[in-house]
C-alpha cells in the first residue's frame, strides 16, 4: 500500500500541475450534451495520471472518465476523474480537483483528492483515517438538520428532469441552514470529510465522481450509502454522505419526498 499511495500522490500532483498550467487558458466543447463539457485540461490530466499509474502497475485496470483507462482483468482497479468540476474550470471558476480511488477485489482501499488551485490534498487509506495536507481530519458534529449546511449537484439530464431534482432541493432548503451547489462532487465529499459541509446527496453520479471521496468520508468518521440506506454502489447514482449523526435525517427527507418528486416530473408541474 505504501507503493500504491506514493504512485497516487505522484499522479495527483501531475494532474494538478496541468490544472494550474491550463487554468484560465483553456477551451471546451460538449460531449453528450452542451452541459457535459470536456477541456484540454481533462484530457492532458488524464493522460498524465494514467501514464504514471500504468507504468507503476501495468497489471492494474484503470477506469477513467475521459475513456483513456486500461480495461483488463485484474484484482486491482484505479478509478479516476482527472478533472472534477470541468464546467467550473472552463469558466475559470476556481473550484475543481483530481480524484483518484484505488480498489482491490472490489473494495476501496485508497482515496486521493487534490485541489491544486487551493493547494489542498485529501487522502485516506482504509483503516488509517483521513488527512488534509498530512493533518488528520474529521467530520462535523452537527446533530440536527436545522443546524446543518448541505451540498448537492444536478446531473446532466437536469433540463429534462428539473422538477424531480428541485423537489429535493426545496425540501432540504426549508430544513437546514443552507444548501450549496459547488459543481464538484469529489470536493463536496472531501468537504464533508473535513467538516466544512455536514451532508451531501446527488443523483446520477458515476464511479469516478465518488470513489475517492467515499473512502475519505468514511475514514473521517462519516457515513456514505445509497439514498435508501443500503450499502453504497458506485454505479447506482444515488449517493448520500453525512457526518453520520445526520444520516437517518437526510435519508428520511429524501424518502418522504420521493413520491412527490416523481409526481411533479410526471405531471410537468
Amino acid at each position: 500500500m505504501d507503493a500504491i499511495e506514493k504512485a497516487a500522490r505522484r499522479a495527483a500532483r501531475a494532474a494538478g500541475a496541468v490544472h494550474i498550467a491550463r487554468f484560465g487558458k483553456t477551451t471546451f466543447k460538449g460531449k453528450s450534451s452542451f452541459l457535459d463539457l470536456v477541456t484540454e485540461a481533462d484530457q492532458e490530466a488524464e493522460a498524465a495520471v494514467v501514464g504514471i499509474l500504468h507504468r507503476a502497475f501495468p497489471d492494474h485496470a484503470i477506469l477513467s472518465e475521459e475513456g483513456g483507462g486500461i480495461d483488463q482483468p485484474s484484482q486491482h482497479r484505479w478509478i479516476i476523474d482527472p478533472l472534477d468540476g470541468t464546467t467550473n474550470f472552463a469558466h475559470a471558476y476556481p473550484h475543481c480537483c483530481v480524484s483518484i480511488g484505488y480498489e482491490r477485489r472490489g473494495r476501496l482501499e485508497l482515496g486521493v483528492i487534490l485541489d491544486a488551485l487551493r493547494g489542498e490534498l485529501f487522502l485516506a487509506r482504509r483503516g488509517r483515517g483521513a488527512t488534509l495536507n498530512g493533518k488528520p481530519i474529521a467530520v462535523s458534529r452537527a446533530a440536527t438538520l436545522d443546524t446543518a449546511l448541505l451540498c448537492t449537484g444536478f446531473p446532466y439530464d437536469r433540463s429534462a428532469r428539473r422538477r424531480f431534482y428541485l423537489t429535493f432541493w426545496e425540501a432540504m432548503m426549508t430544513r437546514v441552514h443552507g444548501v450549496r451547489r459547488t459543481g464538484s462532487a469529489a470536493l463536496d465529499l472531501a468537504w464533508v470529510a473535513c467538516g466544512r459541509m455536514d451532508g451531501f446527496w446527488e443523483f446520477g453520479l458515476k464511479p469516478w465522481d465518488v470513489a475517492a471521496g467515499t473512502l475519505i468520508v468514511q475514514e473521517a468518521g462519516g457515513r456514505v450509502t445509497n439514498m435508501d440506506g443500503t450499502r453504497l454502489s458506485l454505479t447506482a447514482g444515488r449517493i448520500a454522505a453525512t457526518n453520520r449523526r445526520l444520516h437517518k435525517q437526510l435519508l428520511d427527507v429524501i424518502a418522504e419526498n420521493f413520491a412527490e418528486a416523481e409526481r411533479r416530473e410526471a405531471s410537468g408541474m
